[in-house]
């Protein structure tokens, strides 16, 4: 299935096993030696993407998979999470997407971003942060609502001149 190198898990990615399968496996593990606990988020199919070096479809049905199990459910919007949907989710004290625009608010006000520059693509943020395309999407609907930056469609989004930005 899998092989544990210097406690790292390694892929066999040539073998009868599907990918997915031996990811699902992984996290079942993790799960049933309690690091992952009930009520804890499943890393996103972004970070799994990362992790693993797998496609977003893949992704997707080490999710189903893990569901199928019975090991984990989903709540649309917020992510997949460990245990049955009686357990308490263990949530953010702030939304992923806000976190995210905060941080990036952050760089504009240190002027890493310019003035009628754009900040990074959608998928760069993607990547960057591990998450899916819709919280992206949300974190920059957040600074467009705050007046950090503005979309010119088709082209990208830009930062707003300072005196659009909010006054702390």
């Amino acid at each position: 299935m899998s092989v544990s190198v210097y406690g790292l898990s390694v892929l066999d990615r040539d073998g009868p096993v599907p990918v997915y399968k031996q990811i699902a496996e992984i996290l079942r593990e993790r799960i049933d030696s309690g690091e992952l606990a009930p009520g804890n988020p499943m890393p996103s199919e972004a970070q799994l993407e990362v992790e693993y070096g797998i496609a977003r479809t893949t992704a997707r049905r080490v999710a189903r998979e893990l569901r199928e199990q019975g090991l984990v459910y989903t709540v649309q919007g917020e992510g997949t999470f460990v245990g049955d949907q009686a357990a308490p989710r263990v949530r953010r004290k702030k939304p992923l997407y806000q976190e995210i625009a905060e941080e990036v608010a952050q760089r504009i006000r240190r002027q890493e971003f310019k003035p009628n520059r754009a900040i990074p693509s959608e998928k760069a943020l993607m990547k960057q942060y591990g998450v899916a395309k819709v919280t992206v999407r949300l974190a920059v609907g957040f600074l467009r609502d705050q007046g950090y930056v503005f979309t010119v469609p088709h082209r990208g989004t830009y930062v707003s001149s300072p005196g659009n930005w909010p006054q702390d």
